[in-house]
């Protein structure tokens, strides 16, 4: 999964970005090895962990690594379409946005007969989002919002994304919903 995930990024048609990634497996590390054959230069900023920090320590980390200007979250074994980071910057630019999200479809393997939902999102409802977390992936926002905001809780872990939606939602001036499948 890591490694169509990695795949995935490294082929996107917007080529402006970078990977951040703690790595809090411990002992033996093997994800740096995996990463960098797959992704070569200045695009990777890899750094193994001494400890697990858990998901909001461990991600953290990579926010602290982050010099873009926008940040998108994702995880290990999810993979991207090859236009999802071109629409959100197109997004960003056309329509001044400081926050998007996109729709997504869940599959139970590689294999796209094995679909599991197709996530249609509505636009964004503030009281939608406090009852239901249905941004979720994909979402990618201004990194000023996060220096506002604050980092992930680790209180919250389990339901960190929804609280770090909450809370930069809530800042944001412009969150736009791009209606297209990309994640």
């Amino acid at each position: 999964y890591f490694t169509d995930m990695i795949k995935s990024i490294k082929h996107q048609t917007y080529s402006n970005w970078e990977i951040c990634i703690a790595d809090g497996g411990g002992e033996g590390h093997t994800v740096d090895k995996t990463l960098f054959g797959l992704v070569k230069g200045d695009k990777v900023r890899y750094v193994a962990i001494s400890e697990n920090l858990g998901i909001s320590g461990n991600t953290n980390v990579c926010f602290s690594m982050a010099t873009g200007n926008f940040i998108g979250l994702f995880d290990h074994d999810d993979v991207m379409h090859p236009s999802l980071l071109f629409e959100c910057v197109k997004t960003v630019c056309e329509k001044d946005a400081d926050y998007v999200y996109t729709d997504e479809a869940t599959f139970t393997s590689p294999n796209l007969d094995d679909l599991i939902v197709l996530h249609f999102k509505p636009d964004y409802s503030p009281d939608n989002l406090r009852a239901n977390n249905y941004i979720c992936h994909f979402s990618m926002f201004d990194a000023d919002l996060l220096k506002k905001t604050g980092l992930f809780r680790s209180e919250y872990d389990g339901s960190q994304d929804h609280d770090m939606i909450l809370r930069l939602t809530e800042e944001a001036k412009n969150v736009q919903h791009i209606p297209k499948i990309l994640y």
